[in-house]
């Protein structure tokens, strides 16, 4: 499969915060990511880069 990952930014690194993404999609001040299984998480922050070629979408974590 080709499908996305997420990954949240932190300290200047990437650590895998969802795999096989097939939605985001903004929500209440933040991002609601599916995954093609269903599962779902909500983070409150935005999205700082996508590489498509690498199937990365890099989100950035705020406290708003």
């Amino acid at each position: 499969m080709c499908e996305a990952n997420a990954y949240l930014l932190k300290d200047g690194k990437e650590e895998l915060f969802l795999e096989d993404l097939d939605t985001v999609e903004p929500d209440n001040g933040g991002l609601r990511l599916t995954s093609i299984f269903g599962e779902q998480k909500f983070i409150k922050g935005k999205i700082s880069g996508l590489s498509l070629v690498d199937h990365k979408v890099i989100i950035e974590q705020t406290d708003e």
